[in-house]
């Protein structure tokens, strides 16, 4: 198991990275892995704090979460030689610098400046590029450093996103239990209760989400820590993703314009609790509490691509067994799904 030595979340925590980084034995150089969107609110304060620290900081900008990208962060890795890599940003920046340290066997410290998945503290990335979404086992975060008032600054929608993520174990964890009944695979009671605890304080804090307030964010941020935990204990992402996450990787390919990630992954939990035969309309109030998308429309997606991407979503990585099953939806099936939970018109 990879597990966080530290979790900070807090005020002016990235004012504290470079006394973060000499507590936890690091030396000379950091790499951070940013983007121009967040370069000045999330790294430059960081950078400053790096060398204030006595750090030789160098700074490498992504633009997509895709293997050229890791690779031109090897490079610089190659180059300059760093003790720690810190990805600061969203998701791109983060698995970037995830994937790209762990090829060169070098620690990662993860510094998000949205709360937008669970990506911020998972051994997991997800790469684009490819004909689908391609996921890799990297590394687990040696420390993550969530400044509440930085995450604050994010628009609301990726809180929202994060939220949608989050509640998606309600789903990812019925799905680990059906493959461990059906296909006999592995099961581990510890990180499920774990993803499931996640998503049950998301689902009873909705109502304080959108006011974006230092609590609500500390939740997000917690939950979401926590789904990275449960990923680590189970050595894979099957307790945080299921048909869900499926789901939304293959609107990701069918879809002209995806919506956020977590955004998509809430609208596919509505519709995999109702396969499951679980609660959806719960899932479904507590998103519309959240303001996160609940439907086709909200998501900015034509009916059309969503019905397509519930047919594919099985075929997205055949090896994990959902409520899809081996075969998936057919149109017909998946036009009643998304019709009776109202996910398109």
């Amino acid at each position: 198991m990879q597990l966080p030595r530290e979790v900070i979340v807090g005020d002016d925590v990235l004012g504290k990275v470079g006394e973060t980084c000499t507590r936890l034995g690091f030396s000379g150089s950091v790499l951070i892995v940013t983007d121009a969107n967040v370069q000045s609110i999330g790294a430059a304060p960081a950078h400053a704090s790096l060398q204030s620290s006595g750090f030789k900081v160098q700074e490498v900008l992504v633009e997509a979460s895709s293997l050229p990208q890791v690779r031109q962060v090897e490079r610089e890795i190659e180059k300059f030689k760093p003790s720690v890599v810190a990805g600061v940003g969203g998701g791109r920046d983060i698995d970037v610098a995830k994937l790209s340290s762990a090829n060169k066997g070098i620690p990662f410290l993860s510094i998000p400046t949205a709360a937008s998945h669970d990506g911020i503290a998972s051994p997991v990335v997800s790469m684009k590029g490819y004909s689908k979404p391609y996921s890799f086992m990297a590394q687990a975060p040696i420390a993550i450093m969530a400044d509440v008032g930085i995450i604050a600054r994010a628009p609301i929608r990726m809180l929202a996103s994060g939220c949608g993520d989050v509640v998606g174990k309600y789903t990812s964890v019925r799905d680990w239990r059906l493959a461990h009944r059906i296909k006999n695979e592995y099961y581990g009671d510890y990180a499920a209760d774990l993803a499931l605890m996640s998503a049950r304080l998301v689902m009873r804090n909705a109502h304080i989400m959108k006011a974006m307030s230092e609590t609500g964010i500390r939740t997000v941020v917690e939950a979401l820590v926590s789904c990275g935990v449960a990923m680590s204990i189970a050595g894979s992402s099957r307790p945080c993703s299921g048909a869900e996450h499926l789901f939304s990787h293959a609107l990701d390919v069918t879809a002209p314009h995806p919506a956020l990630h977590g955004e998509q992954v809430g609208v596919g939990t509505i519709m995999c609790a109702y396969l499951h035969g679980a609660n959806w309309q719960l899932i479904r109030d507590v998103l519309r509490r959240i303001g996160a998308p609940t439907s086709a429309r909200e998501l900015g997606i034509e009916d059309k691509h969503v019905i397509k991407a519930l047919t594919i979503a099985h075929k997205i990585r055949p090896d994990r067994y959902t409520i899809l099953g081996d075969k998936g939806l057919t149109k017909e099936a998946a036009e009643r799904v998304a019709q009776v939970t109202g996910v398109v018109e």
